[in-house]
């Protein structure tokens, strides 16, 4: 599977939809005090001094995200990823195809 478009851009949507198809499991590794609750994974910030959880969700349908605390949010796992490990989108997606196993050419 190709992650990049010609003109060497990553394609982010083959991206996202990948990391849709196992978002559970990248939830696990990247928040692991979160839960399941209905639709969402709802979990503490880790990147704030959140407490308790509640206020930071995951779309598990959409990869939408948000803290509701702070406001940050973003529409799907590339831009969380970026957000919980202080990345660009570019070096998210880039990071997110390897752990994947997709094929990246330049």
């Amino acid at each position: 599977m190709r992650t990049r478009e010609s003109g060497g851009k990553i394609d982010f949507q083959t991206v996202n939809r990948a990391a849709l198809g196992v978002l559970t499991a990248l939830l696990l590794r990247w928040l692991p005090d979160g839960k399941r609750e209905g639709h969402e994974w709802v979990s503490r910030n880790p990147r704030r001094g959140d407490r308790n959880p509640g206020s930071f969700k995951v779309n598990m349908n959409t990869g939408r995200w948000s803290d509701f605390a702070t406001g940050d949010r973003g529409g799907d796992p590339v831009s969380l990823a970026a957000y919980l490990f202080g990345l660009s989108q570019l070096e998210a997606a880039q990071q997110l195809s390897i752990m994947l196993g997709m094929e990246v050419r330049p």
